[in-house]
């Protein structure tokens, strides 16, 4: 099993240093009180732990926030969309292993925030399509699990932005979830091709081009893409994610410093 070291791990690392620090001060009070004088070790390192602690627990157990690098989940997120992530959704995720103490199970339609697995001090965020032995279809960008197409409409309402050139929009309905998918408008779902079912995965995963193909999810694992269909790099590319590395669901956007009207929009 692999560490990852993000900025959890740094403030994991980070609090017990500064609870070190806490202890000693606490043990050696009337010294430094007969001395006159805080050591710098106190002033930034015992002073800060209360508060260090606390933000980390939160963080850990509770609610995170992450900013998003890329357009593989547009129109749904943006590119610099800071995401509440809730951690007590599934269960809070223990730092450096990533071990869960399970509250819940993810479901078809979250949109779901990861390690990579190629990389898993980077997090990622795509929407969760299949799970643990479902059978996913997939045919010029629409989406069927267990032979139960999604419900996929041309919606015409959203304002396209630049970055949208050259697409079109589509409601998807995935389980309870309903969403907005983007797809190339010449040759819907076959900008991505799919490496790994064609490669670690062929035992699972039948492919006929990069926009017809199916699979069968293994035990364990899910099956993520990203809401932008043709500029995703999700499980068609990396492959299955194992339930190991989720890290909580995404549910609002927090806020966007390019976009203020994108605070707290719900996801």
């Amino acid at each position: 099993m692999e560490i990852g070291i993000n900025l959890i791990e740094y403030m994991t690392i980070a609090t017990v240093v500064t609870g070190i620090f806490w202890v000693l001060a606490r043990v050696r009070r009337r010294a430094i009180e007969s001395s006159g004088k805080k050591p710098l070790w106190v002033t930034f390192g015992a002073d800060f732990f209360g508060v260090l602690a606390l933000v980390t627990v939160c963080r850990v157990a509770i609610a995170d926030w992450q900013e998003v690098p890329t357009g593989s989940m547009e129109p749904t997120v943006r590119v610099g969309d800071r995401l509440l992530v809730n951690k007590l959704a599934y269960g809070p995720r223990l730092p450096f292993t990533n071990t869960a103490i399970k509250f819940g199970e993810p479901q078809r339609g979250d949109v779901v925030v990861f390690r990579y697995p190629r990389d898993v001090s980077i997090f990622y965020v795509k929407r969760l399509v299949g799970l643990p032995n479902d059978v996913v279809t997939y045919d010029h960008g629409a989406v069927s699990v267990n032979n139960q197409p999604f419900q996929v409409t041309v919606d015409e309402s959203v304002t396209p932005k630049k970055e949208d050139a050259g697409q079109i929009f589509a409601d998807e309905t995935a389980g309870d979830a309903r969403h907005i998918i983007k797809l190339n408008r010449e040759a819907p779902g076959s900008r991505v091709f799919p490496v790994a079912w064609v490669g670690e995965y062929k035992d699972d995963c039948v492919v006929v081009s990069a926009q017809q193909w199916q699979c069968r999810v293994p035990a364990g694992r899910y099956l993520m893409m990203g809401d932008n269909r043709d500029n995703s790099a999700d499980s068609r590319v990396w492959g299955f994610l194992n339930e190991r590395e989720i890290y909580g669901k995404a549910v609002k956007v927090l806020v966007n410093f390019s976009d203020f009207s994108r605070s707290w929009t719900a996801l």
